[in-house]
């Protein structure tokens, strides 16, 4: 079960985010095996006053077009799929929406499956 948080910079497209949501999540689908339905996503504009980055940390060129996407899920998957995850939200975002790849910044936060509930006040995954 991903949460997908979704920060960038205020678009002339009010659907833009939608659309990088709608790529990090068929990413995610083929990469990570989440399942079908399992699509919750945050997604965020904000004014040059309240997005923040580093233009060029670890040699990487970024600019305006930066996409933060932080993604919380249940811990477990293996480096492997994390890098095929990574791979594939960079060359989705760039071939279907024209993001540069040096613009798609990722942070995993894994939990435990009891970390979650999906509503009634019940622990769900909670064995």
């Amino acid at each position: 079960m991903p949460l997908v948080r979704i920060d960038i910079r205020k678009h002339a497209d009010p659907l833009f985010a939608r659309k990088i949501g709608e790529v990090v999540y068929r990413a995610m689908r083929t990469t990570i095996g989440v399942p079908d339905k399992d699509n919750f996503q945050i997604l965020n504009e904000h004014d040059g006053g309240h997005f923040v980055y580093d233009p060029s940390y670890l040699d990487i060129a970024r600019t305006d077009g930066l996409v933060y996407l932080q993604i919380t899920l249940n811990e477990g998957r293996t480096l492997d799929q994390k890098k095929a995850l990574y791979l594939a939200i960079a060359d989705g975002l760039h071939a279907e929406l024209a993001i540069r790849r040096e613009d798609v910044f990722i942070s995993l936060v894994e939990v435990k499956k009891e970390n979650w509930s999906f509503g009634n006040g019940l622990a769900q995954y909670a064995n």
